[in-house]
This record gives C-alpha cells, structure tokens and sequence, in this order.
C-alpha cells in the first residue's frame, strides 16, 4: 500500500510541474504589455556558492563593487519551463546593504532591494534586445521613477518600493491586435529555437 501511496505522490507533482511549464510559458499581460516566463507575484529561492566580492573606495562614501558567483535554484525547475541554456540578462540591482561588524575579520551581511531587467540575450542570439542607449534610457526611467517614490514617501527609505518601478505609462487604449501580433511574434521565434 505504501508504495502506490508513493508513486500517486510523485503523479501528482509531475502532473503539478507540468502544469507549472504550461502556466510559465503562456501568454500574460501587464499594464497593456504581453509577457511570457513566471507569472507576477511569483517568487524563486536560490543558494549562491562561495563568491567573490570586492570592493573599491572611490570617495568617502562611495565604493565600486563587483561580485561574481554561481546561483543555484533552492528546488528544482518544472520540466519545459524557463528559457533555453545559454540564456542571459541583464539586471540593474538597487540595493540596500546592512553590514554589521563582529570580529576583526567577520561581518555579517544582508542584502534587500530591486533588480529591474534592462535587456536579454536568447541563447541563439549573438545581440541583445536592447541596444546599449536603449538599456541605459530604460535605467534612466527606471532611476527617475525610484526617485519619485522617494520624493513621495522619505520615510520609506530603508525599504525597497513596494509598488511599481518604472512610472505608470501615460493611459492608452491597447488594441487586442497589437497583442495579438506580440502572441503570434513570440509564437514563431518558439517555434524557430525548438526547430
């Protein structure tokens, strides 16, 4: 009895992961924008191997920072979600750090904030999304509409934002045809990496 209790158990979550890829790869919209991959609200966990930070002082109070590790998923991706090996992105991460001394050499650290997606690279694809003055006007935006919440609400200065980013587009009437053209658009670049 206990093993086909068992093997219902492993149906079950293959039947629940598959649901998941399905759910991963549909279309969504956000604020008159299709959109594929892990639906709003969702969340990952990751562990990060030993890494290297270091650090550079460039004035009192500003530092260059550099950090390069591999990430590792806290669970297991369902089969057929997520994009293809070889993937990249790049993300724009607005932190705070909290730092506490413990002994001459130790601290302990902590790390909250934003990362806002600035361009990708499919794993067939030699060029980015974005150009380079494409990737740094939508950081612009996306720092400009930070500073905004900040105006709005200082006291919040020690959390990340809770709402939006980017400000609001200016409201327009987005035409199920337009949408449409993205589906289709996204359909045959698919059905092209999978051929």
């Amino acid at each position: 009895m206990a093993t086909s209790t068992g093997k219902s158990k492993k149906r079950i979550q293959k039947e629940a992961d598959k649901d998941l890829s399905k759910t991963y790869n549909q279309f969504k919209e956000f604020e008159g924008k299709v959109y594929t991959g892990m639906k709003i609200g969702r969340s990952h966990k990751w562990y990060y191997d030993k890494g290297e930070w270091k650090e550079t002082k460039v004035t009192p109070d500003l530092w260059t920072i550099s950090y390069a590790v591999t990430k590792r998923r806290a669970g297991r991706a369902p089969e057929g979600s997520g994009v293809p090996v070889g993937t990249e992105y790049h993300w724009y991460i607005l932190a705070h750090q909290h730092v506490r001394k413990l002994n001459a050499n130790d601290y302990t650290t902590s790390l909250t904030g934003l990362k806002f997606k600035l361009a990708h690279k499919r794993a067939d694809n030699e060029k980015w999304n974005a150009s380079d003055k494409a990737q740094r006007n939508r950081l612009i935006k996306f720092l400009k509409g930070i500073i905004e919440q900040l105006e709005k609400a200082p006291e919040n200065l020690n959390q990340a934002p809770a709402t939006r980013a980017v400000p609001a587009p200016k409201k327009k009437a987005v035409k199920d045809t337009a949408i449409k053209t993205r589906k289709k658009a996204i359909t045959r670049k698919r059905k092209a990496v999978t051929a």
